[in-house]
């Protein structure tokens, strides 16, 4: 593809466009360098629901984050609140105009996101499989996208499409030094200062939970075996979940669930000794940060290929497999029984720079 306006000296300001949620804004960080290195001069902005603003704040390759207020917005509108709601669209739209930016990449290829990105006022708005009409939005659209087992293999193929330098195309995850001092004091509080598992067992849906009784069990093991507890981590309303988890493990959890901000789970993850979770955002922190990972996979399967040595997926693919949104096994969510916890513990020994 040939995009007249990426052209180095033509391109002096970038917007990403990627919403939400963790997981998928992680995914996309490799093109924030990619963009960097192609164009060391542009300022690269990045719009993304405010709740995620913290993921990429801290970020070096980034000059602005810009927050949108959608889940504010759609609670506004359903309360009526309508000339509030556009007042505060036609803001956004002001302050996206006033940067006066050159190129707009749609990376969710959603109504929402592409009506923002045409809102930018960029020449060129470049939209990833474009869907639900936002590609009439666009001025050029990239796809089909091609199927691959690779983690963000979307991010990559719009990368190498865009001419982009993709010499290292690895997600990262930053946070500031108050993250970090603020994570500190939490495991020193909670007696996890000598070292700890992350686990992340939290998700929106659940066929792509573990069992919960395995976690527990998960936990007595690891502790007996690597002298390790488990620290669990999610958001405020993971925190029942939690409670649950640490009850059952006595002292092998400590649940840190809805204890920390998004920025000081990261920074907590970056501590670990390993990561195991779900399919949720959290858990694919553990790759972004270089921390030996393994993530239990079963209604989902959007990689396999982690790019990393020392981060694996399990996954045992069934008939079903994957049902994403559409379960049809009257939720027993065999695919995930199918993980036990001796598989997990064995895979954990196996990672490499994993030290119990």
């Amino acid at each position: 593809m040939k995009v007249d306006a990426l052209q180095a000296a033509r391109v002096a300001a970038i917007l990403i466009v990627r919403l939400s949620a963790i997981g998928d804004v992680l995914f996309a960080t490799p093109l924030v360098a990619a963009l960097r290195r192609t164009y060391p001069r542009a300022r690269i902005a990045w719009l993304v629901q405010a709740e995620y603003r913290d993921l990429l704040a801290a970020h070096p390759d980034l000059d602005l984050v810009i927050p949108c207020p959608m889940g504010r917005w759609r609670r506004d509108w359903r309360q009526g609140r309508f000339l509030q709601v556009l007042r505060e669209v036609a803001a956004l739209r002001g302050l996206l105009r006033r940067q006066r930016f050159d190129l707009a990449l749609d990376l969710q290829g959603l109504l929402k996101s592409g009506a923002l990105t045409w809102l930018s006022g960029a020449r060129q708005r470049i939209g990833l499989g474009s869907r639900e009409g936002s590609g009439l939005l666009m001025s050029h659209v990239l796809g089909p996208l091609p199927e691959s087992e690779r983690i963000g293999s979307e991010y990559l193929f719009l990368a190498v499409a865009l001419g982009l330098d993709v010499y290292e195309f690895g997600m990262a995850a930053y946070y500031t030094p108050r993250d970090a001092a603020a994570a500190e004091r939490l495991l020193d509080a909670q007696g996890l200062g000598a070292g700890f598992i992350a686990a992340c067992p939290f998700t929106t849906r659940p066929q792509k939970h573990w069992l919960a009784e395995r976690w527990p069990a998960l936990a007595q093991r690891a502790r007996a075996e690597h002298g390790l507890p488990l620290a669990l981590l999610g958001g405020p309303g993971d925190r029942a979940g939690g409670e649950a988890i640490a009850a059952a493990a006595g002292a092998a959890a400590v649940n840190l669930a809805g204890s920390t901000s998004l920025a000081q789970a990261v920074a907590l993850i970056a501590r670990s000794r390993a990561l195991v979770g779900v399919d949720t955002g959290l858990s694919h922190m553990g790759i972004a940060l270089g921390r030996p990972s393994l993530l239990l996979f079963g209604a989902t399967c959007p990689y396999t290929d982690t790019t990393r040595s020392d981060a694996r997926v399990l996954y045992h693919a069934r008939a079903c497999s994957p049902c994403r949104r559409r379960p049809t096994c009257d939720h027993r969510f065999d695919c995930m029984r199918d993980i036990d916890v001796e598989e997990v513990l064995a895979a954990l020994r196996e990672l490499p720079g994993f030290r119990g």
